[in-house]
């Protein structure tokens, strides 16, 4: 299953997260709340604040939730925007140190990834399982850590819930880079976490298959021939570095280097795109799959 998916490792099922990566949610959480108090006192809602700085609501209340990190950037936009006198804006030092603490929330053979995950400036990925992670509502996130087997604990979803949704901060970061899925059919037809988690992920897609340098494709049910039967894979360009590749089962993962191998993956990943609906076609087919129900 391909890094953006629901993964971890054996020993998360342990009902207490590592004591410093506790305090870390436990910090975030904290500016969270200070967040929603100072916004609430300048009498702002969630998408009266998200106008004036510039993030959307969704990202407001997931930062103010502590699922989301909540970057420097909007600490001090924040800070302006409520008149707070700089109380947000001097933690931004802390917040970097604790973002750095909190990669390893990520299981220990998936950091490798997520370390060249952040300075990406292009991704892409064929998902044939799940929607990818840097896609997922929290909802849907959620319902698919509590659905492992072994049973994780609470403690463990919440951080991988977390984790997951601060990945996808490389999707707003400007200048952005530029990013594709593949996604099957199959997965967009699979009502993980029942209905309506599964309505709010496809309005998710609808959504961010409007924006400026992602384009999301569906490999439709029907086509005869499949050039990705080996199994889900993402490309990754870390910024000045060379494209990897990225591949991952169960547990186990494999970062490759080899450019012979990356130029192999890369062929494929495009003749996967020429199976694949247009983007167009595939908006077209996510709102025919939400208007069925």
């Amino acid at each position: 299953m391909c890094a953006a998916r629901q993964n971890d490792s054996s020993d998360e099922t342990r009902t207490e997260l590592p004591k410093d990566l506790a305090e870390v949610s436990d910090f975030f959480r904290a500016i969270g709340k200070q967040i929603k108090l100072l916004r609430e006192r300048a009498g702002m809602t969630q998408r009266e604040l998200g106008e004036r700085i510039g993030y959307t609501e969704p990202m407001i209340s997931a930062v103010e939730r502590g699922v989301r990190t909540p970057q420097p950037e909007i600490l001090i936009a924040v800070d302006r925007a409520v008149n707070a006198g700089g109380l947000l804006a001097i933690q931004k030092d802390d917040v970097i140190s604790a973002r750095n603490k909190a990669r390893l929330r990520h299981p220990a053979w998936f950091q490798g990834y997520a370390v060249l995950e952040v300075d990406s400036i292009e991704i892409h990925d064929l998902s044939t399982l799940d929607i990818p992670g840097l896609l997922q509502t929290e909802a849907h996130a959620r319902a698919v850590y509590a659905m492992r087997q072994p049973p994780l604990s609470e403690d463990v979803i919440e951080m991988r819930v977390a984790a997951r949704m601060a990945r996808q901060e490389v999707l707003t970061r400007w200048p952005r880079g530029m990013f594709s899925w593949v996604i099957d059919e199959s997965v967009l037809r699979r009502p993980l976490g029942g209905w309506d988690v599964h309505a709010a992920q496809l309005r998710r897609l609808l959504e961010v298959g409007q924006m400026r340098g992602m384009v999301i494709q569906v490999l439709p049910l029907d086509r005869t021939e499949h050039a990705g039967m080996g199994g889900p894979f993402i490309l990754i360009t870390p910024k000045g570095q060379p494209q990897h590749a990225y591949i991952e089962v169960q547990t186990s993962s494999r970062l490759i280097a080899d450019p012979d191998e990356v130029r192999i993956m890369n062929a494929r990943y495009n003749i996967l795109r020429a199976q694949a609906h247009g983007p167009e076609e595939t908006m077209a087919l996510i709102e025919k799959i939400l208007g069925e129900r």
